[in-house]
């Protein structure tokens, strides 16, 4: 099969390339789905490629027509639905990537934050901490305690310099909420109490085979408690922003319902 004759379909009279029972596939319609940018023998070898899987298709088509009963082969309500489907959802897309206000203020989230606090209830205990994992034998673990306890701004930077230079693992962030159990395994503490453990401890250390663990609680919120407004930022948005597409598409399908309906486009028998 050369490529040069695959290809340049006759115009007046289709060349057939493939026959499976009484179908057939047309050159015409195999070089639809081959780049330009091939070469003759790769064109050859995906065009071989193509015309098997035509064949296998028209194989198992012709099996399913011949053995499914009626009722199961009659697929075209289906895929009238799965087109008709297919175009609303591709049309509502189309105009929410157009038209949807996506800009969702900070006051929007704050106050459905307040309005729906029953909502953000916690699963699980919640921790805002500095904590360092270093050596037992790193040097100056008594300054590090201490510049960890402090509040002031160069304390803290002390704990950084201290942190790039020995620790094996550290977290200083301050403004984050952590979950307790993923903080819990990077530190081997196995049977405790957790809400004992966080009301008691402003600061813990561990120390477990050649680590030494150092945990200050900065702050911390128990199970069933409501969730910080910081820990739920990004999923009340998410939820301000699928009802504004909810109100969108309920509006869309009103206002195109009343213009048919004045326009006279359709009629209920």
């Amino acid at each position: 099969m050369q490529s040069c004759n695959l290809f340049n379909a006759n115009e007046e009279e289709r060349e057939p390339v493939a026959r499976a029972y009484d179908r057939y596939l047309y050159a015409d319609e195999l070089a639809q789905n081959i780049p330009n940018s091939l070469s003759d023998e790769d064109s050859t070898v995906m065009a071989h490629s193509l015309i098997k899987n035509w064949i296998e298709k028209q194989i198992l088509v012709y099996q399913a027509e011949s053995n499914l009963p009626g009722e199961k082969k009659n697929v075209e309500k289906k895929l009238e639905e799965y087109r008709n489907d297919l175009l609303i959802y591709t049309y509502q897309n189309e105009l929410l990537s157009q038209k949807l206000d996506t800009t969702v203020t900070e006051a929007e989230i704050k106050t459905y934050y307040q309005n729906n606090k029953k909502n953000f209830q916690l699963k699980d205990y919640i921790i805002k901490v500095y904590y360092v994992k270093v050596d037992t034998n790193a040097p100056r673990v008594d300054e590090l305690k201490s510049n960890i306890l402090a509040d002031d701004t160069e304390s803290l930077r002390k704990v950084e310099d201290y942190c790039y230079q020995f620790a094996h693992n550290f977290y200083l962030d301050e403004n984050k909420w952590l979950y307790l159990d993923d903080l819990l395994k990077e530190i081997p503490v196995e049977d405790y109490n957790r809400e004992k453990f966080l009301r008691k401890n402003k600061i813990f250390e561990l120390e477990h085979g050649q680590y030494k663990h150092i945990l200050r609680v900065l702050d911390y919120r128990l199970k069933d408690s409501t969730s910080p407004l910081s820990l739920e930022h990004d999923k009340i948005k998410s939820i301000i922003l699928n009802q504004r597409k909810v109100e969108f598409v309920k509006n869309l399908k009103d206002d195109l319902f009343a213009e048919a309906e004045r326009k006279n486009n359709f009629e209920i028998y």
